[in-house]
């Protein structure tokens, strides 16, 4: 975990609720894909979590929803702002845990942190395939961007206006050594109920203190709870014990 100011060079809408936000300064603790970072927002105590979307040498991208007081503040915050930010948390995910032909399965914000993960996936020359769900065709952001690293790329709607028609389960009937996900809880559930290949999943918790402290952030595994924000936030499918 590294502490550190950064400066917003560029905050702007991809829907009417998800904006991309991307923040300059030391990444040198942003080392894997599926880590997170914290950001300090004024006149709020608790910091905000966010998965890291994309990394450069020298600049992070997060892509966050506007649901809350916090994410209402961050929307608003225009380039050339500095912000207080914790970078680093997390364990992020396995690039070898799912072989050589993964399925990255995400679900509204859910995408974000598969983004990056896909381009580590084809530096060490896997062929991973990009599943990505939304409500509506009004809610899909990034399907060109997937598309434009080279990988099949497959959106799923709820409503069937863009894409495929249902939810990502009902697209996965596809060739694929294992899969990663993030996104709802009850998606991932689903996902791991239709498929016996290995996979990785990225929990989004809500989060009091981000570093294992409060115990605020559990999830009931195999091994005991585990702290989303300490022991994962990624943990593997088979060591998860789901709620009936």
């Amino acid at each position: 975990m590294k502490q550190g100011i950064f400066t917003v060079t560029e905050n702007r809408p991809l829907t009417e609720k998800v904006s991309r936000l991307v923040l300059r300064g030391d990444v040198s603790a942003i080392e894997r894909p599926g880590q997170f970072v914290q950001l300090r927002l004024d006149g709020l105590f608790l910091r905000r979590p966010f998965s890291v979307c994309d990394r450069t040498e020298d600049s992070f991208t997060v892509v966050f929803e506007t649901v809350g007081k916090g994410t209402a503040k961050l929307r608003d915050i225009q380039p050339g702002a500095k912000l207080d930010v914790l970078t680093g948390l997390g364990n992020g995910f396995d690039l070898n845990a799912c072989g050589n032909a993964p399925l990255l399965i995400g679900g509204g914000t859910g995408v974000s942190p598969l983004y990056w993960l896909a381009k580590e996936l084809l530096k060490q020359g896997k062929r991973p395939a990009a599943l990505l769900g939304f409500n509506t065709a009004k809610d899909v952001f990034y399907e060109d961007e997937f598309r434009t690293l080279g990988i099949e790329t497959i959106v799923t709607t709820a409503d069937g206006s863009c894409g495929v028609k249902g939810f990502v389960t009902d697209a996965m009937n596809r060739e694929y050594t294992g899969f990663y996900t993030c996104g709802p809880e009850a998606m991932m559930k689903a996902v791991c109920a239709c498929t016996d290949k290995p996979g990785q999943l990225s929990f989004d918790k809500r989060m009091g203190c981000g570093f294992g402290a409060c115990m605020g952030c559990t999830v009931k595994t195999k091994n005991g709870l585990k702290r989303i924000c300490k022991d994962g936030p990624v943990l593997s499918s088979e060591e998860v014990l789901w709620e009936t």
